[in-house]
Parts: structure tokens; C-alpha cells; sequence
């Protein structure tokens, strides 16, 4: 039988990791919005694509909203910096066409689906509403990650260029979430 105190920490724990994922939606949703912005001029035909994506991202920040509201928790702190944070991403490599775009929607699912991976072995068991919100959004997680993958030439200049920034600003962002 668990007792109160490991019953609370998971809770806050879970509680903490919903916030962060509703920021890092918020942050995706941003980074899609601003692509579609520019891609209309420098890569139209993934523009269809893009929206795609962005009304995927607008449904998973909508499920860790109602999450977070069902546990009357607030958005994280970093909710708004990830929004801004991911439209200034967004259109700095929405601006430089199809390879930068892909290349950063690779980077960044490749982190997130890391992230994904590990909270819900840390959540599985301790709460499983968290668990199911989690799991609800996986699947087109990896799906943006592998149709923009299959995109992307292995030698791609953007892909070597970008991958390192986007991957560490991406982990850092998430480490500062789960600690603000």
C-alpha cells in the first residue's frame, strides 16, 4: 500500500509533467504557426502538411488543459516563453524552406518522443490519468517525427546544422519547466 506522502509526490510529479507537456504543446503549435506563415512563400507544398501537424499539437495541448483543469493545477510558467520561444523558431527556419523546416520538426519530435518514453515508465502505475493523456498523443507524436524523417536526405545541411540547437534548446526547455 503506498502511503500518503509517495501518494502526494506522484500526484505533484504528474501534476508538474502535464504542465510541461501543455507548455511544450503550446510551444509546438507556435512553431507550426509561424512555419505556415513563411512556407507559404518558401515551401508551399508542405504548407497542407504543416497545418496537419499544428491541429495535431492544438489537440494535445487541448487534452493536457483539460487534465491540468480536472486537477485545478495552473499552465506551467514556461507556457508563454515556450509559445513565444517557438514562434521566433518558427519562423527563423520556416523562412529558410523545407529542409530547416523538417529538420526542426524532426529534432524536436525526436526529443519529445524521448520525453514521452520516459515519463510514462516514471508514471506507469502511480497515475494512470496521466498515463492516458500521455498515451492519447504518441502516436501522431511519432507520426510527425517519421513523415518529416522520410523527408530528410541523411546528409541534409539543415538537418547537421539545426539537429544539435533545436535538440538542446528543446531539452533545456523542458528542463526548465519541470523546475519553474
Amino acid at each position: 500500500m503506498k502511503s500518503a506522502t509517495s501518494i502526494n509526490e506522484a500526484d505533484e510529479f504528474a501534476s508538474r509533467v502535464l504542465k510541461v507537456n501543455h507548455a511544450g504543446e503550446n510551444g509546438a503549435v507556435n512553431i507550426y504557426a509561424a512555419q505556415i506563415i513563411l512556407a507559404r512563400i518558401t515551401a508551399p507544398k508542405i504548407v497542407g502538411e504543416l497545418s496537419e501537424f499544428k491541429s495535431h499539437e492544438e489537440r494535445h495541448r487541448a487534452v493536457f488543459w483539460a487534465e491540468l483543469q480536472r486537477r485545478n493545477r495552473p499552465r506551467c510558467r514556461s507556457y508563454w516563453l515556450c509559445g513565444i520561444g517557438g514562434f521566433i523558431l518558427g519562423l527563423v527556419t520556416g523562412a529558410f524552406g523545407r529542409g530547416a523546416i523538417t529538420a526542426t520538426t524532426v529534432a524536436v519530435e525526436r526529443v519529445v518522443l524521448r520525453h514521452l518514453e520516459q515519463q510514462l515508465n516514471l508514471l506507469d502505475g502511480c497515475d494512470e490519468t496521466a498515463v492516458r493523456a500521455i498515451e492519447s498523443i504518441v502516436a501522431e507524436e511519432r507520426q510527425h517525427y517519421d513523415r518529416s524523417a522520410s523527408d530528410i536526405d541523411g546528409g541534409n545541411f539543415w538537418s547537421r546544422v539545426l539537429s544539435p540547437i533545436v535538440s538542446a534548446s528543446t531539452e533545456a526547455v523542458i528542463w526548465i519547466g519541470m523546475r519553474v
